[in-house]
């Protein structure tokens, strides 16, 4: 008989986008967990401001992606500037058509993705802990567990967890705690984000709105079109001004000038620098590391707000496994294993990206100002690159393929790969929580009945081009393949499941966000 599951199993700290979608998925899967906030409250200053197409089919398991999508922006499509003016254009609209239910880019800002996780969340009965800092951690061997001292105001609290799960940003007190080296780099240059109204944005009037980088030499300029009419700026802070006591003031008349524009209003301001770095490693016993606390690096593409909550879906179903006892301990390393890559890939890919656009130097002006208005549009145009572009920057590209819960694959799909989309329904079954069997074409009887066995959710998928009938598709929770096989072959899968405990005891709590 399996034990209880302690009454607080897990200490969640932050409440930032990606502490939010993990307690989301902890409740999905049958924990409550606890999520605290050094912060006063929620910030109403938001720097990220993309929610890109695999977080959104992330949000759809909770029922959540149609609301983030109806207060949400769709861009239409980029503009390069240069000296002011457009230069290039290159069409966005729905340029995942075929690759994803959600095809494109939206714009919502980080506040607004909070506010929508933490109703969800507080829907559940979860609210977060402001004004609570972690101040102490302490591993505990026997029983192996998590003690930490949390301070609220004058209040001092020791409390035990299970599992402790840093999301508490890019100076994480919990990485701190655990000595953990967070190795990388800080760019040279100083940037600032403003959200304003603007007019005289030349190629960005009425309803199509549109995402414009501005380049010139030692210049640099990126044009977020908001809801609201409000528009997102952010740039290279001029030589000689100190960030410190920089104010928007210091940036106007050389940002007019150069885009030949009028910002009319100003609703906030800020300072920053873009840092590149990945933790050593993102767990050290029953401690895990999530989010900016894991990793953090330049804003090219609007990475780091999706890749933290892909951190949390990633986590946040395997803490759910262990807690209730039906999955080994090993399951928990496969979250390294499977992340870490990915966050050094991204980081070395966007320290490219943005050191092309930002770098002060002759040779990459020539690119900016030459090579880029000439090439972009041309290679817009093809359709194997807007393909190319849209499964990289949507992150719908990611895949887990030396990951220990990868195993075969078909002529269609591999083991760690996304699950293959068609609009068929299948997306809508991973609504469904837990692990889940899909047939390709019409099932055997044998596979229906051992699915039935298992007590899995079985789905006939309709074979979609390039896929073979018969093809199987064990799916984990977070919608990722982690057994496929051609055919079915009762001890693989049954070899399969009873290692990672699957089926028969499932932690099926909640549907699309809802409770059963």
């Amino acid at each position: 008989m399996n034990s209880p599951v302690p009454e607080t199993p897990v200490l969640v700290v932050g409440a930032g986008p990606t502490g939010l979608m993990l307690a989301l998925e902890l409740v999905r899967h049958g924990i409550t967990p606890r999520i605290i906030d050094a912060r006063s409250g929620p910030s109403p200053l938001s720097r990220a401001l993309v929610v890109h197409a695999r977080t959104l089919e992330l949000l759809d398991r909770h029922g959540l992606a149609e609301t983030f999508v109806q207060q949400g922006l769709m861009v239409e499509g980029m503009n390069l500037r240069v000296w002011g003016r457009v230069v290039a254009h290159v069409p966005l609209g729905q340029i995942g058509a075929s690759l994803s239910p959600f095809p494109y880019l939206l714009v919502i800002s980080q506040d607004q993705t909070e506010r929508l996780l933490r109703e969800a969340l507080e829907a559940q009965g979860i609210r977060v802990e402001w004004n609570t800092e972690l101040t102490t951690l302490t591993v505990d061997t026997e029983p192996k567990s998590v003690s930490a001292q949390l301070n609220r105001g004058n209040e001092v609290q020791t409390a035990r967890f299970r599992f402790l799960v840093g999301c508490d940003g890019a100076h994480s007190a919990t990485r701190k705690a655990l000595q953990i080296r967070f190795p990388g780099g800080t760019y040279q240059q100083v940037f600032f984000v403003a959200d304003t109204w603007v007019s005289g944005l030349a190629g960005n009037q009425g309803k199509k709105r549109y995402l414009q980088v501005a380049v010139q030499p030692q210049k640099f300029y990126a044009f977020f079109p908001m809801p609201d009419q409000r528009t997102r700026i952010i740039g290279i802070l001029p030589e000689g001004v100190e960030p410190e006591t920089a104010t928007f003031e210091d940036v106007r008349p050389m940002l007019e000038a150069a885009e030949k524009l009028k910002v009319e209003q100003v609703f906030w301001f800020s300072t920053y620098k873009v840092h590149h770095r990945v933790a050593d490693h993102f767990q050290q016993g029953p401690v895990f590391l999530a989010g900016d606390a894991a990793h953090v690096h330049s804003p090219a593409g609007g990475q780091g707000m999706n890749t933290g909550m892909g951190d949390a879906a990633n986590l946040g179903w395997k803490l759910a496994a262990v807690l209730h006892r039906l999955a080994p301990s090993a399951l928990l390393n496969t979250y390294s294993t499977e992340r870490i890559p990915f966050a050094q890939k991204l980081v070395a890919t966007t320290d490219r990206a943005f050191s092309i656009v930002t770098r002060p130097a002759r040779l990459a002006d020539i690119v900016r100002l030459r090579f880029l208005p000439l090439v972009l549009p041309a290679l817009a145009r093809l359709p194997f690159i807007r393909k190319w572009a849209f499964r990289t920057v949507s992150q719908i590209s990611i895949a887990y393929p030396d990951s220990p819960l990868s195993v075969g694959g078909a002529s269609n799909a591999d083991a760690g790969e996304r699950l293959p989309w068609q609009a068929d329904g299948r997306f809508e079954a991973l609504r469904v929580t837990g692990w889940q069997l899909m047939a390709v074409g019409e099932p055997t009887q044998e596979v229906q009945e051992w699915a039935s066995q298992r007590e899995l959710p079985f789905t006939v998928l309709r074979p979609m081009p390039g896929e073979t009938p018969g093809t199987l598709y064990l799916l984990r929770p977070d919608g990722y393949l982690g057994l496929v096989a051609p055919q079915f072959e009762e001890v693989q899968f049954s070899a399969y499941a009873d290692h990672w405990g699957i089926g028969k005891a499932p932690f099926r709590v909640l549907s699309a966000g809802r409770m059963n």
